[in-house]
């Protein structure tokens, strides 16, 4: 069982485990936080535990009571949005281009892309995300192992390195299944998140 966990700003920042979400409540660095936005410290989380039968999150066996985990933490002294550059892969640069060849602009299935070196590397090009774009065949047959002034070509599509993704970046690219209990702290920094120029 997954725990959605908060900043105190009630940005959703990161996804851990039943265990240690419980444990960083009984510590009081966090707290509970309902649908309601409502918050509860560990002992105000034993007594509602104790008072319920029924809870999404299913309970955690004690020798007294059975103890309800929590979908939803918030840390009490944390409140910045953890910020993730986005890896330098070939999935991430084709999304980064929207699948589109940045000389011709046509919009492609990945098997028909391929990336290009700008400036070549055989003449000094870097791989990173200022000199590699995306590129159909024909386009990069035409490019070969030239400058784009030699080619006479140019990018439709300006090279540059994507935005870093905030938290809920983590959140939605996420393997482990979202519980309709986090949809809205995650529509939360969705929509409150500050955009670039």
């Amino acid at each position: 069982m997954e725990v959605l966990v908060l900043n105190r700003n009630f940005f959703a920042i990161q996804i851990t485990s039943w265990r240690r979400a419980l444990r960083l409540v009984c510590l009081d660095r966090a707290q509970v936080v309902d649908q309601e936005y409502r918050t509860y410290n560990f002992d105000d989380w034993c007594t509602l535990s104790r008072a319920v039968k029924d809870h999404p999150g299913g309970f955690v066996k004690t020798p007294n009571f059975n103890l309800a985990i929590p979908e939803v933490i918030a840390l009490k002294f944390y409140d910045k949005v953890p910020m993730r550059e986005m890896k330098f892969t070939r999935k991430n640069i084709y999304e980064h281009y929207d699948y589109k060849c940045c000389y011709c602009g046509k919009k492609l299935a990945p098997n028909e892309l391929n990336l290009d070196h700008i400036v070549p590397k055989s003449r000094g090009g870097k791989t990173d995300w200022k000199n590699i774009v995306t590129s159909c065949f024909p386009c990069n047959l035409k490019k070969g192992n030239m400058l784009l002034n030699e080619a006479k070509m140019k990018l439709l599509i300006k090279p540059n390195r994507p935005s870093i993704n905030p938290g809920f970046g983590i959140i939605l690219k996420s393997p482990i299944r979202l519980r309709t209990s986090w949809q809205k702290f995650i529509d939360n920094i969705y929509w409150n998140i500050e955009l670039e120029n």
